[in-house]
């Protein structure tokens, strides 16, 4: 019964993404536009579901819900256009991008959130929303807010799918969300430090006693963590713009993917990241439904819950 509960939730994504789709793109000049609509969302949806991702492994890990991934990724991004506007080789900046967006991460996680393991879900959850505004601040202040931007080598190189251009960092960034959520679920599934963490996410407690080492354990889920933040940063700002506000506030509709795994399914948020890209993205064709594209992360997250929670009684008790 379970499978064919899972089997039933995958097919009314199908149904329902395609209903979607052929309802938005209604009436659109050519198909060839909505293909492109469609590959870009795509991209965008990447990004999303980077940041969910990030948001999920550190959450099972910790039990912290970090707001702050795209204030850190902003940071990394800033530096990284810094560098190349001193004339750094830009191979370097992306690095310097990564190790950035990874120290902000690893200032929080080390030195801020042990001091607040044991509070509230919530509090630890503000804390780092406090601590994304503060590195918003700071970023401010380096930067003063004029037009940038960040190129990498493959915007240039242009594949043709179905007589349509898509550049090879829409691709990159794609595949590259695929590929983190096998190599994660592969690192969970078959490591020492994957059971690990999965035994912090199924009882903290209980594992501290059996001797799991909880501060490497959490340190490697808040390196992750800052990884993914550098990388999902460097790419927004190159396919959308290089803005530390915008960039910062990614956060918001990759909490919304992160909603539709339930905080737990890596796959789940994947594909309610692409989702969210695409359905965006679309909603530009429309002229009556254009202005609800900044919530549409939410309601669809809120339709999967509503979804998945069918037939069963919302409970609020208990640690979660």
């Amino acid at each position: 019964m379970p499978n064919l509960s899972r089997y039933t939730n995958w097919i009314a994504w199908a149904v329902a993404m395609a209903a979607i789709i052929t309802i938005l793109s209604w009436g659109a000049p050519r198909p060839q536009m909505v293909g492109l609509f469609i590959a870009s969302g795509l991209a965008v949806g990447s990004l999303y579901a980077l940041g969910g991702i990030g948001i999920v492994v550190l959450y099972r890990a910790t039990g912290v819900m970090n707001f702050a991934g795209g204030a850190a990724g902003a940071a990394g991004a800033m530096t990284a256009w810094q560098l190349v506007d001193w004339g750094i080789w830009p191979p370097l900046s992306w690095v310097a991008c990564l190790a950035v967006s990874l120290a902000i991460t690893l200032f929080y996680g080390r030195l801020i959130a042990p001091r607040l393991a044991w509070r509230d879900t919530v509090v630890k959850a503000v804390a780092t929303l406090g601590f994304a505004l503060i590195v918003l601040g700071l970023v401010s202040f380096i930067w003063v807010d004029d037009p940038r931007s960040i190129e990498l080598p493959t915007d240039a190189i242009g594949v043709r799918i179905l007589g349509m251009r898509i550049t090879a960092t829409r691709l990159l960034v794609f595949f590259a969300s695929i590929g983190i959520v096998v190599g994660i679920w592969a690192f969970l599934t078959y490591t020492k430090v994957g059971l690990q963490m999965r035994a912090l996410a199924n009882d903290r407690d209980l594992s501290a006693l059996l001797g799991i080492p909880i501060l490497r354990v959490e340190t490697i889920a808040w390196t992750i963590a800052g990884v993914l933040a550098g990388f999902t940063g460097l790419m927004f700002a190159d396919l959308i713009r290089l803005e530390p506000v915008v960039i910062t506030f990614m956060v918001i509709p990759s909490i919304a993917a992160a909603i539709c795994g339930r905080l737990e399914n890596l796959t789940a948020v994947l594909i309610g990241g692409l989702s969210m890209g695409v359905i965006e993205n679309l909603l530009t064709l429309s002229p009556t439904l254009r202005g609800v594209r900044p919530i549409a992360p939410f309601v669809i997250a809120a339709i999967v819950l509503l979804w998945l929670q069918r037939g069963q009684r919302l409970s609020f008790g208990g640690r979660d």
